[in-house]
């Protein structure tokens, strides 16, 4: 059974990230969301909340499990017993940065593989920071989160839900 891991900090899961979990279930029988801490990032939702909707998030997709990890990326897909690491893509700025990270594991794991995605066209500009601004200014939300994901991010900025 082919398994991979999709990390993120998904801060919220948004649709380009949902759109990213199917892709990568055309590929892999079985993909583990691991959501993450990021220090450097400082996040508007807790790690609970961001598994919480991430689960919601994915509800409908089988095969995919949703938990958070701490620590060195290689060492938590290693436990899990994956061979595949999922990064999305939407622009070329993004690959730098991926394509150096995904260098690093394999040099710590040879046997690890990155796999890079690319969202549908729809998604590519979408990122959980133009999310939150949004949502900070009240903007509509259901374009780019689901309904559950939407209405959490409505709350924490402390706009009324609709």
């Amino acid at each position: 059974m082919r398994l991979a891991v999709y990390p993120g900090t998904f801060d919220p899961i948004t649709r380009g990230h949902t759109d990213i979990v199917s892709r990568s279930l055309s590929i892999f029988d079985r993909l583990i969301v691991a959501v993450a801490p990021n220090p450097r990032k400082g996040a508007l939702l807790s790690i609970e909340e961001r598994v919480e909707l991430a689960k919601i998030a994915t509800k409908d997709f089988a095969n995919v499990e949703v938990e958070s990890f701490n620590g060195l990326l290689v060492e938590y897909v290693r436990q899990r017993g994956a061979h595949a690491i999922i990064r999305g893509l939407r622009a070329v700025s993004d690959f730098e940065h991926e394509f150096q990270m995904a260098l690093l594991n394999r040099k710590l794991d040879e046997r690890l593989e990155t796999v890079f995605l690319m969202p549908s066209e729809e998604y590519s500009y979408l990122t959980s920071s133009i999310v939150k601004e949004l949502a900070l200014f009240g903007g509509e939300l259901e374009a780019f989160l689901i309904p559950e994901v939407a209405k959490r991010l409505r709350e924490k900025y402390g706009h009324e839900t609709r």
